[in-house]
């Protein structure tokens, strides 16, 4: 496959000089992370690419904190490096994250994959959208020179499509079902940190639902707003699922994307009936759009499969 665009000239100023400093900034932590590698094999772990996608690299990204919407687009960025040993991303990319989430001079939000570039090629290889969309619409921020480039996806035949997609509904859906009946028990006794917890697990696999259905991929992460980001540009309906335009909306999303780790492992996290109440209708009513959009999919992808469609 011919070389990915690179250009940034359709973002304005402020945006190029924050992914300038972004690139920065995982180059830095990596280096820094590197330093600890148990092994020479690990030693050897290098970046080979890091790839704009999603809204900033194809147009029709929203910067509007400010407004009664209170939406920001997210930056998204692929991390493609040489060796399996260095994807993971307690040791190498933790600090990485953290820095980019409290840097003083980052005003939007960045979420990034790692993969290795014979991960990313297989995907391609099978026809996985996720990755095709990538390759198709991304900017390259970095590319090390002489590296191997992206093959040229294989897309998946139609019947193959539906019956990817139709196994991951069947797969994923029930389960958010399952995860909303358990925080609503647990609620009823009383157990409102058990509720939290399951109720994050509700938005997980609701998110996980729809991109594994419309893309036949999920990032391994429980950041339920790193998926929110994604399915949010997959769907721009499911924005109204969780408000932004005042402090309290936001607030009682960040309590429900603690409630993965806090909720089970800190003394100090609390939340109330009221809380979890107003919590659970936003899960439930995700799960009405992602069943929606999830069986929109799929009825698309059976007419393809048609005779004579």
């Amino acid at each position: 496959m011919g070389a990915m665009r690179s250009d940034l000239d359709h973002l304005p100023p402020g945006k190029q000089r924050e992914l300038a400093r972004v690139t920065d900034i995982l180059f830095a932590e990596f280096a820094d992370a590197m330093k600890n590698a148990s092994s020479a094999k690990k030693k050897d772990g290098r970046i080979l690419k890091i790839v704009l996608f999603g809204s900033y690299a194809r147009g029709g990204w929203v910067d509007e904190p400010h407004t009664a919407k209170g939406y920001l687009s997210d930056y998204d960025l692929l991390i493609v490096v040489n060796q399996q040993s260095v994807v993971d991303f307690a040791t190498y990319w933790y600090h990485a994250e953290d820095k980019l989430m409290h840097d003083a001079g980052l005003k939007t939000p960045v979420n990034f994959i790692v993969h290795t570039l014979d991960e990313v090629n297989n995907a391609l290889a099978m026809g996985q959208y996720f990755f095709s969309d990538i390759i198709k619409d991304g900017i390259a921020l970095y590319d090390l020179k002489g590296s191997t480039p992206f093959i040229t996806p294989k897309p998946q035949t139609p019947e193959e499509a539906l019956a990817t997609a139709q196994k991951h509904y069947e797969d994923w859906f029930p389960r958010i079902d399952h995860a909303l009946e358990g925080a609503e028990f647990y609620l009823g006794r009383g157990n409102f940190r058990d509720a939290a917890f399951t109720l994050h697990q509700a938005a997980e696999r609701a998110y996980t639902c729809l991109l594994l259905v419309e893309t036949n991929y999920s990032p391994s992460t429980h950041s339920i707003k790193f998926l929110r980001a994604l399915a949010e540009q997959i769907d721009p309906d499911l924005i109204t699922v969780w408000p932004r335009d005042t402090k309290e909306h936001r607030r009682l999303f960040e309590l429900l994307k603690r409630a993965y780790v806090d909720a089970r492992y800190s003394e100090h996290y609390t939340i109330t009936a009221e809380e979890l109440a107003w919590l659970g209708a936003r899960a439930d009513i995700l799960r009405g759009l992602v069943d929606a959009r999830s069986r929109k999919k799929i009825d698309e992808l059976r007419v393809d499969v048609q005779p004579g469609a």
